[in-house]
Formats: structure tokens, sequence, C-alpha cells
């Protein structure tokens, strides 16, 4: 800490969070309100966030965790690579997970610096998921890819615009590049559009403080995140947990992968070592090392106080180390597009089965893993198009306090990734929902329930290419805390119109006809013992029809009147005895 930001008013500190954080959800806005793609209209698969000068995070409250995290690799490697030579009007992109401060390729970041009387003060960036970026499979996610390169194109820190002049020959490489050029030169432009009036709204925040103390505050948010979360890890049990989870195939065959880790908390600080995972693998599960970071940090912020900043100076009291060629720091050309979901939900599920050793009333369940395909072909008309099926979305892991949640985009998104609306999906797709409702007896019991998972089924008119996901299709993926039980596992099915029903693999891609998708979502774990849980709420779940009567029965002893729609309390007090 600084003699400078010592003296800095706690009040404005806290309102120039507040304001930087509101810029960050403004951008956000914006995007959504004029991206080309459903996936970000509909989904919000993209994360805006604020840097100071130096590249450091000072907001992050927009999107999705496990982009934004990592973004202060994008953005330092963006100052390495220019140094002085940023001007007023630049704008820059960049995807490359080795040489760019990149997650993974399909999240382009576009960065656009922020200038105080000629200074330098911050970056407003978006980073998000293409449409589509060439490669060896339509819409991003290449199941079969071995090696980067089968990926799709490779962008180093790039200048895009220069002096509020778009570079229009390096904009006609990108999108010639792209399967879906129109929807790529809509999104940039979105994209551009909203670091624009980040950059505008930093700059009347800075300017209104004066440029010395504007970089003062900027500099003493990060500060003060600093001390917030050593303050947070002071009230942590000293010691070192250890925690594990794995993959059950390399996208080719099946073997278990894990993620090992050893978090040790000491003085105010946590260093979480990835000392013993395992080799990176042959598959796209490989996770770049600010993805890395990423989850880390995810999985820390989750654990802790809610109220923490989410700016990088929290990040300054933790250690990561992180063994090159391993699962967590691959070296090139190792391929990783599926990072961000996978490895991320096993780094932070290890992370959370080591901290919940040393704290058992924060622990959290396991999350159910996802089994989402993507998919891509032709409309009636002729157009391409590229559709998520979101609507196949797993159930969460519960806590002390709280069931899971029965449908959420991905652990990574902490709910940040938004199911899109049915009727909206079945204009902009040749596609006919048929059910989209929560897993019956799939949550895993506790006293506080598991997330159910959802019952998905889409009925797909033309024919498509699939590039498939399965990660959660074959083994548990949750797991209890403090006597709750894990969830279901996933299932994937296509049955085409003659009555063939086929199990496709957990990953890979494939050709199919028109056919009806069927995806059973894996569900989170329960937390604390069935047998405590509220027999009302076991009979709401009854109700609603997220638990049977017999599993009632089973699971949380508790006795349900079929006829009365009550709990017949004798009995279910002679269960619990049992």
């Amino acid at each position: 800490m600084t003699t400078e930001t010592k003296a800095l008013d706690p009040i404005t500190l806290v309102l120039v969070q507040n304001r930087l954080d509101f810029i960050s959800r403004q951008m956000g806005w914006v995007m959504m309100r004029t991206a080309r793609s459903p996936i970000f209209s509909f989904a919000h698969d993209f994360s805006c966030f604020i840097t100071d000068a130096q590249g450091w995070i000072v907001s992050q409250s927009d999107g999705l965790p496990i982009h934004s995290g990592g973004g202060g690799f994008a953005v330092r490697a963006l100052i390495e690579a220019f140094g002085d030579d940023i001007a007023e009007g630049d704008a820059f992109v960049l995807n490359d997970p080795y040489t760019a401060g990149g997650n993974h390729l399909p999240d382009w970041v576009i960065a656009r610096p922020a200038f105080v009387e000629g200074r330098l003060v911050a970056f407003c960036c978006n980073r998000a998921h293409q449409s589509d970026i060439g490669g060896g499979a339509p819409g991003t996610y290449n199941a079969a890819a071995t090696e980067i390169f089968h990926e799709g194109l490779r962008l180093p820190p790039l200048r895009l615009v220069e002096k509020d002049k778009t570079r229009e020959d390096l904009w006609k490489l990108l999108l010639l590049n792209s399967r879906s050029p129109e929807l790529m030169d809509g999104d940039l432009r979105a994209m551009l559009g909203s670091t624009r009036i980040g950059a505008e709204q930093t700059l009347d925040l800075v300017q209104s403080l004066g440029a010395d103390e504007g970089r003062a505050y900027l500099a003493g948010v990060l500060d003060a995140g600093e001390r917030r979360m050593r303050a947070a890890l002071s009230e942590l049990p000293e010691g070192t947990w250890r925690g594990e989870d794995a993959t059950d195939n390399d996208c080719f065959t099946p073997g278990r992968h894990a993620i090992r880790v050893a978090v040790t908390v000491k003085g105010g600080h946590i260093t979480v070592d990835f000392t013993g995972t395992d080799p990176q693998m042959k598959g796209f599960k490989n996770s770049s090392i600010a993805n890395t970071h990423s989850a880390v940090y995810l999985g820390i912020a989750a654990f802790l106080d809610p109220t923490l900043p989410k700016n990088e100076g929290t990040f300054r009291a933790v250690s990561i180390v992180a063994p090159e060629g391993s699962l967590v720091n691959p070296r090139p050309p190792a391929p990783m597009t599926m990072n961000t979901i996978v490895p991320a939900t096993e780094i932070i599920h290890a992370i959370w089965r080591a901290l919940g050793q040393a704290v058992p009333a924060l622990a959290c369940a396991g999350w159910g893993k996802n089994s989402v395909p993507t998919m891509s072909g032709k409309r009636t008309d002729g157009s391409p198009y590229f559709m998520y099926h979101w609507g196949g979305a797993i159930g969460g892991g519960a806590v002390d306090g709280r069931d899971g949640f029965n449908a959420n985009g991905a652990l990574v998104t902490l709910g940040a990734l938004l199911l899109p609306d049915i009727e909206l999906y079945e204009q902009s797709y040749p596609v006919r929902f048929l059910k989209q409702e929560f897993r019956t007896d799939s949550a895993g019991p506790g006293k506080y329930r598991g997330g159910t998972g959802l019952d998905y089924a889409v009925q797909v008119e033309t024919p498509s290419t699939l590039s498939l996901r399965g990660e959660g299709a074959r083994t548990p993926s949750s797991w209890g805390a403090e006597g709750g039980a894990g969830g279901r596992q996933a299932s994937v099915e296509i049955e085409y119109p003659d009555g063939r029903r086929v199990e496709p693999p957990q990953y890979g891609v494939i050709a199919v006809e028109p056919m009806t998708l069927h995806i059973q979502a894996a569900s989170g774990g329960g937390w604390g013992s069935p047998f405590e849980r509220d027999p009302q709420s076991v009979l709401r779940d009854v109700r609603d029809g997220v638990v049977s009567i017999e599993r009632a029965e089973r699971d949380y002893g508790v006795a349900i009147d079929a006829t009365a729609w009550t709990v017949d309390g004798a009995k279910t007090q002679g269960l619990r005895r049992k």
C-alpha cells in the first residue's frame, strides 16, 4: 500500500468502486442490445471489465466470472506488445492463450484505452465468445482437435482501430476467417461500441475527481480489495488442505485425468499449488494459464464473503503454482477450447473440496457438469446458423441454508449465463421445443437439496452438425457435502423419425439428419443429512414433481399422504428413527 492511497477518503473510494462496477454493467447492456449473434443478445456469453493503466482489473461486475477473472492477462499482454505506442482513439483485438493472455480462442477481447489530459488511465474491455472463428468444426467447438491449430484463428494483440479509424485490411481478414462473417461484423461493432461507452464513462469519472486524484483512486480500489481479502483470509484456520476432481476421458478414449490441489492458508495469504496434477491431454480440455488463474479466483471468491470487491487487488493475496506441461498450464500446441467449462469446473471443485475441510460450515456440494452440445447447419432459406442447446442446463450444488440452483448454464458462470427464451429460439433456429422442465429424482438428497438439472427435448427440423460436449454424461459429477449425497449424471440421446434411438459419444463432431435431441442434465449434490430436511420442504418438492413419493420416503424419511397431499407425521417420525 502506498502513502498516497492511505489518505484517500473511504466513502469516495466506495463510490468510485460502485461507479466502475456500474460502467462495466452499462457496457454489458449496450452489448446485449446491439450485438447480432443470439449467443450475446439471448444468452449473454460475454463479459465486460475495466483495468487500470497497468492492466490490473478494477471492475468485473458484468458477465461471466470465468471470462473476466483472467482478463488482466490479456491487457498486460497488449501493453507488453505495444508499450508506449498506444494512443487515444485506438482499440485492440486479441485471443491467443499462448501469446496474448487469452483463455481460449473463441473468446475475443476488444480493449479500448481511456486517456485523461493525454495520460493513459484505464482500458475498457469486452471479452465475447464469437459464433465462428474458422477451425476444423463449425461454431468454435472442435471436439476432434488435437492441437490449437485445429481450433480456429489465433490473434496476438493487434491494433484494430487506429486513432478512430478502423483498419479495413485487418477487419476483412477477420471476417474472411469466419463461416458467419455477417455475425462477426455486427458483433465486433457491438463490442467496439460497448467499450467506447465504457471509455467515455471512465473518462467522466476520472475527470470529475481530477486526473491525478482519479488515478490515485483507481489504485486505491485495488488496495482496498487487497485489504478486504486479507481480512477475510485471516478469519480462516491456518493450514494446508487437499482437493481433487477429474474428467473421465480425454475426448477420444476413457481414462481418468485429475486436477490435484494443495491449498495453504497462512498469514492472510492463500497459496493454491497444482503440483501433482496430471499431464496435459490429447483433447481440447487443457487450461491456459489465464483460465487457470480465473478459475482459482472464482473458486476462492465464491467460497468467501460475497461482498468482497471483484477487482484484481483481491488477487494479490493469492499465489498460484501451476506446473508447466500439466492440465492447468499446457505447453503449445495443446488444444484448449473446452477449458472455460472443463477443466475450469474441476479446478473450482478441487478448491472447494480443500476449503470445505478447512471450514465445513461453508462447504459447497458439487455441481453437475455440462452435456450441452453446439449445433450448426442451414435454415430453410439457406442461411447458416450456430446454436447452443443451453436448455439442457445443469443443477447446482447446495450450501448450508440454500438448495442448489435447479437450472444453471454452468458452474463457471455462477448464474450469469442466461437461458434463452424458447419462443425467440424457435423464431431464430429450425427447432421446436418439446420439453424443458426440472428433472425428477435426480438431485442429490440433503438437508438442502441439490439442483435438479433440466430434462430437455428439442426437435431439429433440418440436417445439422453436432459438436458433442458430454462431460457429465457417464460419470456422476457432483458430490454431497456434510452428509448430503451426490446428484445423478446426465444422459444424451438422439431419436430419429423412424424410431431409432442413438446414444452419441461424449465428445465428437457428427452429422445428423432431422431428429429429436433429448438431454437430461447432470444434477447437483445435497448439503447435510437428508433426514434433517424440513418435511414441508420435501412435500413441496413432491408437489412440484422434482421428488417422487417413493424417493421422499426412501431418501428423506418423509411419508406423504398422496390423497390429502400432506405429510404423514407419525409415519415420518418412525422412518426417521430407524
